[in-house]
């Protein structure tokens, strides 16, 4: 691989990352977009499956929506953003330019001729979708629209290993594919890496979710924030084997679906007012509760019309061998990161000439735990708004890039993958769906022991498997410190009651 340059780099291919190439095209700037990815559902945003939150005749109740989901914890002025770029940035992209084909209204609808879905949290039917595999619908052609674009080049089965920095400012990164390495010298990066489920046993994200993004930009010196907030999905297939994991549609709970206990007793209505359709955070540990005291949990589909109306997931269910007809087993599974690399209303980073975007990033939309549906757009208005500032940045300039070296015999194949068990095995069980003082502390020995194994490796060897675990042992690390450093039980970030600070009990009381 040969030294580059160009303009903007952009790191990750998922909604957030073609969305800010297709600005920067736009703009007329010469856009390289480097992806980990060799197919489409390499990216998260192809596993999205209820659809995209938009703004209809309901901006404020959107906003509030959104704040309520977010346990208080959203920043209001990243609130406003979101939902007053919603409706264009849908219209322009997805509509006008793509022309993706959401599921419409039956004649005579209320409507304007889509069938807008309800999910948990939401007070109003505004999401966009089709049939429960929105994302496969959209990144195909978002991604062959690039491939298009003289502007844009594409760079498939490439990882960025890390950022070149010189004096504070970002220069572009380290890329890495089939073994060689070198620097592409850029006058904006942004990244748009996508999550962390790599990082735990359970995940609705793919496999390539090692958080390479917010690694490096931490290693680099950039601010982030709101790591402790991990999102659980709470209706996941609960299948005897972890990689036979896939997500169940919120919009299924939101058409009637209901979840019952092994005893066969509908639960969530003792849990919360609105039942099924509470925020994430809280039907995620109900379904947890039920299962360790009843022994499992079932998706009940029997109120709707689920073969018709979500035939991929029959299709899902039939391919895994199961009954849907008698409810689907279910459990919670790691399904997004709220926090990350702090960003401002552009996607710009605290390191000059660094964006993200994307579940990378730290918006402030998400707060402590992210409404449904919102992902999507989220990394559609940002990807946009980054986009669209990295052009102005300037030329690329050529600096003194990191030295990585490879010179030691390379390590057994198996290396990485034993280390991923461990570090999975301690996140999923200290640094899950409820966490205490103990378990975090014990979580975060092990995980700065298995840090330094992997950078004492790092030294003397590059290799692609090698940095996606340094990667995810950082990104470990993240999360549990701030899990650790935050006394306070919000959203997504649970702290059993006996772990709860003295003064927060009293404040409560």
């Amino acid at each position: 691989m040969n030294q580059r340059t160009t303009d903007v780099l952009i790191v990750g291919s998922g909604i957030a990352g073609c969305a800010a190439a297709l600005a920067a095209a736009r703009d007329g700037v010469e856009v390289t977009l480097a992806t980990k990815a060799t197919e489409p559902e390499d990216a998260s945003s192809w596993w999205a499956q209820g659809g995209i939150a938009v703004t209809r005749e309901d901006a404020d109740a959107f906003r509030e929506d959104i704040m309520a989901a977010s346990d208080g914890e959203a920043d209001p002025e990243a609130v406003d953003t979101l939902v007053g770029n919603a409706a264009h940035a849908v219209e322009d992209v997805l509509l006008g330019t793509l022309d993706i084909d959401f599921d419409t209204a039956e004649e005579g609808a209320d409507t304007d001729g889509f069938a807008y879905a309800r999910e948990a949290a939401h007070s109003e039917s505004r999401i966009l979708h089709v049939n429960a595999s929105t994302g496969r619908h959209i990144l195909p052609p978002m991604l062959e629209h690039l491939q298009g674009l003289d502007a844009v080049t594409i760079e498939e089965d490439t990882a960025a290993l890390e950022l070149v920095t010189h004096e504070g400012l970002v220069h572009g990164a380290i890329l890495e594919r089939d073994g060689e390495f070198a620097p592409c010298f850029a006058g904006a990066t942004v990244l748009a890496t996508g999550g962390i489920g790599a990082l735990y046993p359970r995940t609705t994200n793919p496999d390539g979710a090692t958080g390479d993004g917010i690694a490096m930009a931490a290693l680099a010196g950039a601010d982030v924030a709101d790591m402790e907030y991990v999102q659980f999905h709470p209706t996941a297939y609960a299948g005897a084997d972890s990689e036979d994991t896939f997500l169940l549609s919120e919009a299924v709970r939101g058409e009637g679906g209901l979840l019952r206990n092994a005893e066969g007793e509908r639960f969530m209505p003792d849990y919360h007012e609105d039942a099924e359709l509470a925020p994430r955070d809280v039907v995620a540990r109900a379904v947890r509760t039920e299962i360790d005291a009843t022994g499992g949990v079932t998706l009940d589909v029997s109120p709707l019309d689920f073969a018709s109306e979500f035939p991929d997931l029959v299709h899902k269910c039939e391919e895994n061998g199961v009954d849907w007809t008698e409810g689907i087993p279910i459990a919670p599974a790691e399904h997004f990161l709220c926090g990350g690399v702090a960003v401002d209303d552009r996607g710009r980073a605290s390191l000059d000439g660094l964006f993200a975007v994307g579940e990378c990033s730290r918006t402030g939309v998400h707060g402590a735990n992210r409404l449904a549906s919102t992902s999507l757009l989220e990394g559609l208005v940002w990807g946009l708004r980054a986009g669209e500032t990295a052009a102005d940045a300037g030329e690329p300039a050529v600096v003194e890039a990191p030295d990585l070296l490879n010179r030691d015999p390379a390590l057994p194949g198996n290396f990485a993958r034993d280390k991923f068990v461990r570090l999975r095995r301690v996140m999923g069980e200290y640094v899950g769906l409820s966490r205490n003082g103990e378990d975090l502390s014990r979580a975060q020995g092990v995980l700065r022991r298995l840090k330094g194994e992997v950078d004492a490796y790092v030294r003397t060897r590059t290799a692609r498997g090698l940095y996606e675990l340094r990667s995810a042992t950082i990104v470990a690390l993240l999360v549990t410190r701030a899990a650790s450093e935050n006394p306070e039980s919000k959203g997504c970030h649970y702290l059993e009651p006996s772990a709860v600070a003295p003064e927060a009990e009293a404040d409560g009381d």
